[in-house]
């Protein structure tokens, strides 16, 4: 089984070729994020991804948790290396300096959370919910609650989580029944809640949950939901821990990945009633908690990448070992590693150019979120902001579904021995396959994406990426370079394909909203394959002009990686388009006795 690496070159490049990170550094309060600067983090954090928290991946997938008289036990190591990473500073990176954190921007510690995620994703679904949680506590919550909570969940002290679903109600969330009872300056809460990660563990000694709830007098459905802040452990004024609350993990889950994460079902209010603390106004708790879905669904996007990379990683070490008959053309000759037979090398192929596009997209959103909070310029930050909303979908839906594709092409790559558990193999797809469910399914995502970002702005954020490809395909077309022109025609093909899909989406949607909505999940993939070709498309500009350099060898292999997902993804753009706007009634025909 191989282990980690994390590719810091392709971040380095993916961060400042792509994302624009010399931008980035130029904002506000970003003085100190100089190149040097950055480098020696992601070389850290590489460092600690390979030796520390990869070692441990595979013991907490044989392992899993264990769940006694409510208390859950983690993997072997799991707590050792939780300790050493919060020791380290790691937690608080990106978190706001306000509450000791080290406020580096999204850009940044998004290169970083990946190699958390291709190293142990299990380990780091602790930190994304924790961070989730502190930003939702820090834009919404009551002054004493941040000064009370957020610098111990900044450090990683305390953890936090996220509790929303509830087993009648799964994404429905109108359908939450979990009741909060006025009592002085708090509530009483009580209600079971499923699926919540890490919601009980021995990492720390103390949980902060973000707990949904209606208060009595709260109106049917999503506008009747509160947000409450609830700890396992009271807080006192002074900071200490106070009494175990009412509130107990009643079981963990047997799944069929992350087994290093528990998920535990939450039961608050089985005696007295949970105590809890309300987020910001009651019953806009759904608008609350949206503070701190948005960043887990971006992140759940980078586990896409990361575990990808992890598959990829794992693949390609293997067809370099594997010797497995002879070349083709030449019948009767020595065996060869397996990476010399075109159908492998078609596979690794198809696996670095997804992934490659797959980072840049997500390095981008997390660009454009820095320039929407720290940009001078009002404008320039509203726009920015418009295209974050618009991207967050994609990375989440558009990285997962590749993921799954992926990791599934890895166990191919292996052939017989990836079925076997003992490679390794299995995990990362095992792994990967809640990363299209959780934090909203890809249905949800898409279902966002063409109502709330598409069809409400009339396509507003789709046009403006449209102008920006339009700029790129002039580049290319004037760089007078084959492989650019190769590359060129088929983004044009991919955009014409968006183009032609939105228009008739922003048509449809308001007048057959079923017929737009069967479109919905092509039409999230053709947005990620096609803003996916575009960065593709400009990394091979870039690279082009780097080919008598001492890292040619690195910038030609951006070139080709380009021009095969040029020749071999973006036609999927077409096929896409002719979905949404040709196959919508198809997909509602039968009668539901036929199927």
């Amino acid at each position: 089984m191989t282990t980690y690496v994390a590719p810091t070159r392709d971040m380095l490049f993916a961060m400042n070729d792509l994302a624009g990170l010399a931008e980035i550094a130029a904002l506000p309060g970003n003085d100190e994020v100089t190149p040097d600067l950055v480098e020696a983090i992601l070389d850290e954090a590489a460092k600690f991804a390979s030796e520390v928290l990869a070692p441990i991946n595979a013991q907490g997938d044989r392992q899993g948790c264990q769940c006694k008289d409510g208390e859950v036990t983690t993997a072997d190591g799991f707590k050792a290396a939780y300790s050493k990473f919060i020791e380290s500073g790691w937690n608080a990176m990106p978190a706001s300096p306000d509450f000791g954190g080290q406020g580096l921007p999204s850009l940044v510690s998004t290169a970083v959370l990946e190699m958390w995620k291709a190293s142990n994703m299990a380990f780091s679904l602790c930190q994304m919910l924790t961070l989730g949680a502190v930003a939702a506590i820090a834009h919404h919550g009551r002054e004493q609650d941040k000064q009370l909570y957020l610098p111990k969940m900044v450090s990683g002290e305390w953890t936090g989580t996220m509790n929303l679903t509830e087993s009648q109600a799964g994404s429905d969330l109108s359908a939450v029944r979990s009741k909060a009872q006025p009592e002085g300056d708090h509530y009483r809460i009580s209600g079971t809640k499923i699926f919540i990660t890490w919601g009980e563990h021995d990492m720390a000694e103390n949980i902060i949950h973000m707990v949904l709830a209606r208060l009595p007098d709260a109106p049917e459905g999503t506008k009747g939901i509160s947000l409450f802040v609830v700890p396992k452990f009271l807080v006192n004024a002074d900071g200490s821990l106070g009494q175990r609350n009412d509130l107990i993990c009643a079981s963990i889950e047997h799944k069929m990945g992350i087994h290093g994460s528990p998920t535990a079902v939450m039961a608050f209010g089985e005696n007295e009633g949970a105590i809890g603390y309300l987020v910001g106004e009651a019953n806009r708790g759904l608008a609350c908690m949206f503070t701190m879905m948005n960043h887990a669904r971006l992140n759940v996007g980078l586990e896409g990448v990361a575990i990808s990379e992890r598959a990829y990683q794992q693949a390609l070490g293997y067809a370099r070992e594997r010797v497995q008959s002879s070349p083709i053309g030449s019948p009767g000759g020595a065996p060869v590693a397996i990476i010399r037979h075109p159908d492998v090398r078609r596979m690794l192929m198809n696996m670095k150019a997804r992934i490659e596009a797959m980072r840049a997209l997500a390095y981008f959103a997390a660009a454009q979120m820095d320039k929407a909070h720290s940009h001078p310029d009002p404008d320039e930050r509203r726009m920015r902001q418009t295209i974050t909303d618009l991207l967050t979908p994609v990375v989440k839906g558009w990285c997962t579904e590749n993921a799954i594709d992926i990791t599934s092409t890895g166990i191919q790559v292996h052939g017989g021995v990836g079925f076997i558990e003992e490679t390794g193999a299995c995990q990362h797809m095992r792994d990967a396959r809640i990363t299209t469910i959780y934090e909203g399914t890809t249905g949800i995502q898409a279902n966002d994406l063409i109502g709330r970002k598409v069809a409400r702005d009339k396509g507003a954020a789709v046009k403006l990426l449209l102008g920006e490809m339009n700029a790129t395909l002039a580049a290319l077309d004037a760089a007078g370079d084959k492989e650019l022109r190769v590359i060129g025609e088929s983004l044009q093909g991919g955009t014409l394909a968006l183009e032609q899909a939105t228009e008739w989406l922003l048509a449809n949607y308001d007048r057959n909203p079923a017929s737009a909505a069967a479109g919905a999940v092509p039409y999230l993939k053709l947005c990620g394959t096609v803003i996916g070709g575009w960065l593709m498309a400009r990394a091979a500009l870039v690279a082009t002009t780097r080919l008598s350099t001492a890292d040619a060898d690195f910038h030609r292999a951006k070139v080709v990686t380009a021009r095969f997902y040029a020749e071999h993804v973006l036609p999927e753009a077409q096929a896409y388009c002719q979905a949404i706007v040709n196959g919508a009634s198809s997909v509602l025909a039968l009668e539901e006795s036929l199927f």
